[in-house]
């Protein structure tokens, strides 16, 4: 099997095949970051499509906390195994050391904000099927062993499969893994999304069912939350002080609106995945066949060079 000798700088294939020699690439590329570029790629062995994930570790010389993250959300991917979060197959580091490669399910209708606001018309009882699937994910993180919280949920980080509807809860790198107390103290996120709890380091969890509450928000009026603010500094006033987004005084129905507001009450009152699942804003749900499929196994890794996390 061979690639294309083609540019990456294109944002085509790039010539490197994996150890096994099982991943053939197309030439699109699926999005692109600082640190990181994704591939569409084909896996020869069970014939399907995955997410080719390509990171120069070069980029990573004068950030070696960027990289430690990089590997824990790996790590982390390794160990979920859930339709609603998106999964790891397998992971190696290329055999001159340049880059990290780690091979994921693919999602090719992209992100669910750009797939929302593609899509302008959709139904109220769409969101809520949307809605549902994330809060099973977020569920199966929250009760995992140990807790996993995604501290940067929004609809960037959530993706699609269009063709059956099926969401899954993707990029981990800011997720925490907890101990029983499920408390965590480090402050990272995106802050139109962050709870307040989150900016005095001191929250649990339900800090994703904030994010969660606004992201329902930003799929019922295709507005991110706190489009207002001129900057962060304004943000964090707000969102420390209680103030809503204006998008939510948009919202017209009252059981919707009462639903997002549940979810971003204060962390006393403020419900779990669990007990949101069984909210009425669910209701008209019932008898639907919302997609689920088996979890996959867990990662396979090569052995030919392993990642040292503490490097």
């Amino acid at each position: 099997m061979s690639t294309q000798d083609v540019d990456d700088k294109d944002g085509e294939a790039f010539v490197e095949l994996d150890p096994t020699g099982r991943y053939g690439r197309y030439k699109d590329l699926l999005g692109a970051g600082a640190m990181k570029k994704v591939y569409r790629a084909f896996d020869l062995e069970d014939g399907i499509e995955v997410a080719w994930n390509r990171v120069k570790l070069r980029n990573f010389a004068t950030a070696p906390e960027k990289l430690k993250r990089l590997y824990c959300e790996v790590d982390i991917l390794n160990s979920l195994h859930h339709p609603h979060v998106l999964s790891l197959r397998t992971k190696w580091v290329s055999s001159d050391g340049a880059t990290y490669n780690f091979i994921t399910e693919i999602c090719p209708s992209g992100d669910l904000r750009g797939y929302r606001r593609k899509h302008k018309n959709v139904s109220l009882k769409a969101i809520k099927m949307w809605a549902h699937q994330i809060l099973l994910g977020l569920k199966y993180l929250h009760t995992h062993e140990p807790c996993v919280i995604h501290r940067d949920l929004k609809c960037s980080n959530i993706f699609i499969k269009g063709n059956t509807g099926q969401i899954m809860i993707g990029d981990l790198g800011l997720a925490a893994i907890v101990d029983r107390s499920h408390v965590a103290h480090s402050c990272l996120g995106t802050p139109e999304y962050m709870a307040p709890e989150l900016f005095e380091q001191d929250y649990n969890e339900l800090v994703d069912i904030y994010s969660f509450g606004l992201c329902v928000l930003e799929l019922l009026t295709v507005e991110t939350p706190y489009r207002e603010c001129t900057g962060v500094a304004q943000v964090y006033k707000r969102v420390i002080t209680g103030v809503r987004p204006e998008a939510l005084g948009r919202v017209q129905e009252p059981d919707v609106k009462r639903f997002i507001e549940r979810c971003l009450g204060q962390p006393r009152d403020r419900p779990s995945a669990a007990e949101l699942l069984s909210d009425p804003f669910f209701q008209e749900l019932n008898g639907c066949s919302c997609l689920v499929m088996q979890p996959v196994g867990p990662a396979r890794e090569d052995q030919r060079q392993p990642v040292d996390a503490a490097a």
